[in-house]
């Protein structure tokens, strides 16, 4: 959502140049407000995570089940096996400590 113009009209780009220059050369502070890109709390990114891992698992089951049978003993074959066999139960299981009272 754009911001509303200052005056009656938006300003050129020239225009808040001009403006931000002249700020510059007044010496007064120049704010800059960083917002965090992800506003979940720690606890509800784990919980993401770990069922991304899930997902992915699933997929990862469902092509080594697809593969033909001549494929079996190549590198992809082993390396989806590899990855079908961990136990993401645990990681499941594990619910993260809270903060503060923040999450």
């Amino acid at each position: 959502m754009p911001r509303k113009p200052i005056g009656d009209r938006p300003m050129t780009d020239a225009e808040r140049q001009a403006r931000h220059r002249a700020a510059r050369d007044a010496g007064k502070p120049i704010i800059r407000i960083c917002r965090p890109s992800d506003l979940r709390s720690r606890a509800q990114r784990w919980r993401d995570a770990v069922a991304v891992l899930v997902a992915l698992q699933e997929q990862y089951i469902a092509w080594q089940q697809g593969m033909p049978p001549n494929l079996n003993d190549s590198a992809t074959a082993q390396a989806l096996q590899v990855v079908c066999e961990l136990d993401l139960s645990e990681l499941q299981a594990v619910e993260p400590p809270r903060g503060f009272g923040r999450d």
